[in-house]
């Protein structure tokens, strides 16, 4: 079986690359299951604090495999799009943060995926969009979900309806993307704020994750309790004791996760 995912981790940081670029790195359910082994191993190494998820060659991932998916019946179509659903979920609710670095086409299944990680960072060639309409189709990874909680609903019908290809400005702009960086600069702009995630307290920034992700569908009160419950059950840890006491003595320390 061809290897289409690597990783490597150094310092708390996980990098993991879909290696693809043939074929721009399109999504097929092998694509897919590779991705989700990899990371459901990452989610269980202590050693990882956080994580960039980037594509090799010119595209992050330019969308699901046309070829695969064209012969599907409705059947196989509706397994494909849990499939791709439940991958994104997982990704989604991983212990640490992920940064989708998307250094060229991140369109369709792709977005999808980036979406699902914590931020994204994108080079300035990006290219992002939900194109499924001009196949017949519309986003089956999350897409029209993920894409109005992050842009608003009148964005994301706009770029859903038109199928329309934005490039990295103006993905800016609207707020789907966090920062815009050179070509050159892209890997090494998101290791930098990985390493800095990675040198918090892992207990606190993983409590800070599932508070975020969590409250979203719920009302503020029953979020803020939710909040208030996480904040005290850091309480005790060792981070806690330790972060607090080098602050107080104003000296540096190095978390354990305990």
């Amino acid at each position: 079986m061809t290897d289409f995912v690597a990783h490597e981790v150094s310092d708390h940081v996980a990098t993991v690359t879909i290696q693809r670029p043939d074929k721009l790195n399109a999504l097929n359910p092998q694509v897919i299951a590779q991705l989700d082994r990899c990371f459901a191993a990452l989610a269980e190494d202590p050693a990882v604090r956080c994580a960039i998820f980037t594509g090799e060659g010119r595209a992050f991932i330019a969308g699901a495999d046309i070829g695969t998916m064209q012969p599907m019946t409705a059947a196989e179509a509706r397994r494909f799009s849990a499939t791709g659903h439940a991958f994104a979920a997982s990704l989604e609710a991983l212990p640490f943060p992920v940064i989708a670095a998307v250094n060229g086409f991140c369109l369709g299944g792709g977005l999808e995926l980036a979406m699902a990680c914590d931020f994204i960072y994108a080079s300035e060639k990006a290219k992002l969009g939900q194109p499924e309409v001009s196949l017949g189709v519309i986003p089956g990874f999350g897409g029209t979900q993920r894409l109005t909680r992050r842009v608003g609903a009148a964005m994301a019908r706009e770029l859903c309806y038109t199928g329309a290809m934005i490039d990295a400005g103006e993905a800016l702009r609207i707020g789907l993307v966090n920062r815009v960086t050179a070509p050159e600069a892209l890997l090494g702009e998101a290791r930098a704020t990985a390493e800095t995630i990675a040198k918090q307290a892992p207990l606190a920034v993983g409590a800070a994750k599932r508070v975020i992700l969590r409250g979203e569908g719920m009302a503020l009160t029953e979020a803020n309790e939710l909040e208030t419950q996480a904040f005290g059950g850091l309480f005790g840890s060792e981070d806690q004791r330790q972060g607090m006491t080098a602050f107080l003595a104003k000296e540096k320390t190095t978390f354990q996760g305990r």
